[in-house]
C-alpha cells in the first residue's frame, strides 16, 4: 500500500489517466502509421497569373495602353513643340489677320487656299496656325502661375501644420466648392477685361487644386529619414523646403502643370467661343469656332481645322502629363 501511494504521488497524471480500452489501441496505431497530408508544391509558373492577350482586352484599354507609350509620348512632344515654335513666327501672325471682304468665304481650295478662307476673306490655315500663339501662351502662364501659388502655400501648410493648415485647407475647400468655368464666365462678363484677364481668373481659380496637391504630396514624405536629418542639423526651413521636399515631389508637381495646360486650353477656348476676353479680330481657335457657326456649308474647315487643333493639342499636353505620372511611379516602386 504505502508503494502504491508513492507511485501515486509521483505521477499523479498517470494515478487519474482512465484505462485504456483495448478499441482504442488499434485507432491509436492507425492514426501514428498515417502520413501527414503534403501541401502541394508551388512553382513559379503556378504562383504568376496568365497575361491576358492584348488583343484580346477591351478597345478603351488597348488605346490607353497605347497612348501611354513612349512613341505616343515623342510625338506628343514634337506635337507641342511644333505648336509653339509655329505660334512664335511674326510672317503668320502678321499674315494671318490680312482681310478680303469681297472675297468673302471660299471653299477649301480657291484661289491658292488651301483650306478656303472665312467670312472676311481670312486664310484659314493661316489663322489656324497664328491662333498656336494664345493657344500654347495662355495656358503656360496659367499652368505655372497657379502651381507657383500651390508650391508657397501647399508646403507652408504641410510643413507648418496647425492653424496655419487648418486656416489655408478651409480657404482651399471653399474655394473648390466653387464651379470653376461658370465662376470664371461670371468674372470675365463683369471685370470685362481681354485675354490676359481671362488668363489671371483662370490661374487664381486653379490654384486651390495646386494646394492641395502639393500639400498631399509635400505630407508624404515629411516624415523620412533625410528630411529628420535635416531638422536635427537646425536648417532653415526654406532650405529643407526648397533643396529637400521640392526635388522629391518634382515628378507630381511636372504631370499636374501639363494637364492644367490641358485643362486651361479648353476652358480659354470656352470663354473665347462664347465672346468673352479675347478681341473679335485676333487669331484664336475658340474665337474661330464662334465664327464659323455661320460659315459651316460654306466652308467646313473654319469650325473643323480649330476644333482638330484643339482637340490633338489638348491630348497631347495629357498624354504628356500622363507619362510624367507613370514613370514617378514606377520610380516610387
Amino acid at each position: 500500500m504505502s508503494e502504491a501511494r508513492q507511485t501515486s504521488a509521483q505521477n499523479p497524471t498517470q494515478a487519474h489517466a482512465r484505462p485504456e480500452t483495448p478499441d482504442q489501441k488499434p485507432a491509436q496505431a492507425a492514426a501514428l502509421s498515417e502520413k501527414p497530408a503534403q501541401k502541394p508544391i508551388q512553382t513559379p509558373a503556378s504562383q504568376s497569373t496568365v497575361r491576358q492577350h492584348p488583343r484580346l482586352l477591351p478597345l478603351p484599354t488597348r488605346i490607353r495602353r497605347a497612348m501611354s507609350g513612349s512613341w505616343a509620348m515623342l510625338v506628343s512632344t514634337l506635337i507641342l513643340l511644333a505648336t509653339a515654335v509655329i505660334g512664335l513666327i511674326p510672317s503668320f501672325n502678321s499674315g494671318a489677320l490680312k482681310q478680303n471682304i469681297v472675297l468673302g468665304a471660299v471653299p477649301a481650295g480657291t484661289d491658292g487656299h488651301m483650306w478656303g478662307t472665312d467670312a472676311l476673306g481670312r486664310d484659314v490655315f493661316m489663322l489656324t496656325v497664328a491662333g498656336a500663339r494664345t493657344a500654347i501662351a495662355g495656358p503656360v502662364v496659367i499652368a505655372v502661375g497657379a502651381m507657383a501659388i500651390g508650391l508657397v502655400f501647399g508646403l507652408l501648410a504641410a510643413y507648418t501644420g496647425g492653424w496655419v493648415d487648418w486656416l489655408i485647407s478651409r480657404v482651399v475647400e471653399l474655394m473648390l466648392s466653387l464651379p470653376t468655368l461658370l465662376l470664371a464666365i461670371v468674372l470675365a462678363g463683369l471685370i470685362g477685361g481681354g485675354y490676359w484677364v481671362n488668363v489671371l481668373v483662370f490661374m487664381l481659380l486653379y490654384a486651390p487644386y495646386e494646394i492641395r496637391l502639393v500639400r498631399s504630396a509635400a505630407l508624404s514624405h515629411l516624415h523620412d529619414p533625410f528630411l529628420d536629418a535635416a531638422r536635427l542639423l537646425e536648417l532653415n526651413p526654406a532650405r529643407i523646403l526648397a533643396r529637400h521636399v521640392f526635388p522629391v515631389i518634382r515628378p507630381v508637381v511636372g504631370a499636374a502643370m501639363f494637364l492644367d495646360m490641358s485643362n486651361a486650353l479648353v476652358s480659354l477656348s470656352s470663354l473665347s467661343f462664347l465672346g468673352l476676353g479675347i478681341s473679335p479680330q485676333a487669331a484664336d481657335w475658340g474665337r474661330q469656332l464662334s465664327d464659323a457657326r455661320d460659315q459651316l456649308f460654306n466652308n467646313p474647315m473654319t469650325a473643323i481645322a480649330p476644333g482638330i487643333a484643339i482637340i490633338v493639342v489638348s491630348v497631347a499636353m495629357n498624354i504628356v502629363g500622363d507619362w510624367i505620372t507613370a514613370r514617378a511611379d514606377r520610380g516610387e516602386r
